[in-house]
């Protein structure tokens, strides 16, 4: 978790084989990109890893957020990798069609493709 100043930021991450899914939650900014970037970059930087990025609980995105997930994409596609971002807010959505970043990103609508065990929450 970070938080600073109001804004607030969550993550949880959760693993089903080879797919990793991290799930963020708040305000996805400059502030919270380089706070959970590094352990964003770590988890893409395995090899061949598959990393989902759980964006449903994301209320605000800014070229910070947006630069974050271009570098973790990135990061996983040197070690060939791949990386999906769940989003479902229109607004989240609009954003990424306009920045031609919906294919690049992989966005997907749900978590309907992923093992059911990567997508339980804790209880």
């Amino acid at each position: 978790m970070c938080e600073d100043s109001g804004l607030f930021c969550e993550i949880e991450v959760r693993e089903a084989g080879t797919v990793t899914v991290v799930e963020l939650s708040g305000e996805l900014d400059l502030w919270a990109g380089m706070r959970l970037g590094p352990a964003l970059m770590r988890l893409a930087g395995r090899p061949a890893a598959d990393l989902v990025l759980d964006l449903r609980q994301v209320g605000f995105l800014d070229c910070g957020g947006i630069g974050m997930l271009c570098r973790v994409r990135n990061q996983a596609l040197a070690r060939n990798g791949r990386l999906r971002v769940v989003v479902d807010s229109p607004l989240l959505l609009r954003t990424l069609r306009i920045l031609g970043l919906e294919g690049p990103l992989g966005v997907m609508p749900g978590l309907d493709r992923i093992p059911a065990q990567a997508v339980e929450t804790s209880g």
